[in-house]
């Protein structure tokens, strides 16, 4: 049976996991967050590289993973050079989905994201090769992400914040990107502020074709294994286990209980 490691920081990466699980429900899908490291944005470059590549390569050898995924923006940006380096098996990274963004935008993309991402050069690059001929409104913000990481929990996205995050795109863009994978599971609310004549555009579905094409073909028959790992014990914990159940997943495990960290990776 095929095994995918997905990886986050937080939990923005379920939102991953439920484009690719809608094409390949039967394979067994292994989660980490690390919370304890979060959020991904303030930490240094080399501090993101060595915990990623880290815990990344425990899990892989742990588990006997057959395709890794790095569902987070920041981290892709930082370690998949790396991380393609030290394992033999598919990593697929995420990055903001500009260049289809800018495929369908007559007016102006808009970049929801978080600051690490808006200011990293690989996000202006993307920019630079894929939206020459579009203006693009970044727009960064880590509020954002924990508004999503509360909704999992079952909390409710207070709009009127989020008509305030969102005020410096409004009526500027007819596109907008979800440039972090949490935004996505606050996709509704963002529509309902932007408007039904901003399209949002993300990169999980275009995630979830490129895992498809790489793993061998499975004949759905039952669903696969489900578990999920934390570095940290998460906050408000059975809210999340129960938000969790709901994708099939077993209750979140502790990963530094179960695996030794290496001692240099700035743990």
């Amino acid at each position: 049976m095929t095994r995918v490691l997905i990886f986050d920081s937080g939990v923005g990466g379920f939102s991953v996991f439920q484009e690719i699980e809608k094409r390949l429900p039967s394979i067994d899908y292994f989660y980490i967050f690390d919370n304890k490291a979060y959020p991904y944005g303030e930490l240094a470059h080399d501090t993101l590289l060595a915990r990623v590549n880290s815990i990344v390569t425990q899990m892989v050898e742990r588990h006997q993973i057959d395709l890794v995924v790095i569902a987070c923006n920041t981290a892709s940006t930082v370690v998949l050079p790396t991380l393609r380096k030290n394992l033999s098996i598919p990593v697929v990274g995420v990055v903001p989905a500009i260049k289809p963004a800018s495929s369908i935008s007559s007016q102006a993309v808009g970049l929801i994201a978080t600051p690490a991402t808006i200011t990293r050069e690989y996000t202006q690059e993307l920019i630079r090769n894929f939206s020459k001929s579009k203006p693009v409104e970044m727009l960064g913000s880590t509020r954002l992400v924990d508004i999503a990481e509360d909704k999992l929990r079952g909390k409710t996205v207070c709009l009127t914040e989020l008509s305030t995050i969102l005020t410096p795109i409004k009526g500027k863009v007819d596109v907008a990107v979800l440039g972090c994978t949490h935004f996505p599971l606050i996709r509704e609310e963002i529509g309902e502020i932007l408007g039904s004549k901003v399209q949002l555009v993300d990169s999980g579905e275009a995630i979830a074709r490129r895992v498809e094409s790489l793993v061998n073909s499975v004949v759905p028959t039952k669903l696969g294994k489900r578990e999920v790992f934390a570095t940290l014990r998460p906050k408000e914990e059975s809210a999340l286990n129960r938000a969790l159940s709901v994708m099939n997943f077993n209750p979140i495990q502790s990963f530094r209980r179960r695996f030794r960290i290496v001692s240099n990776a700035n743990f």
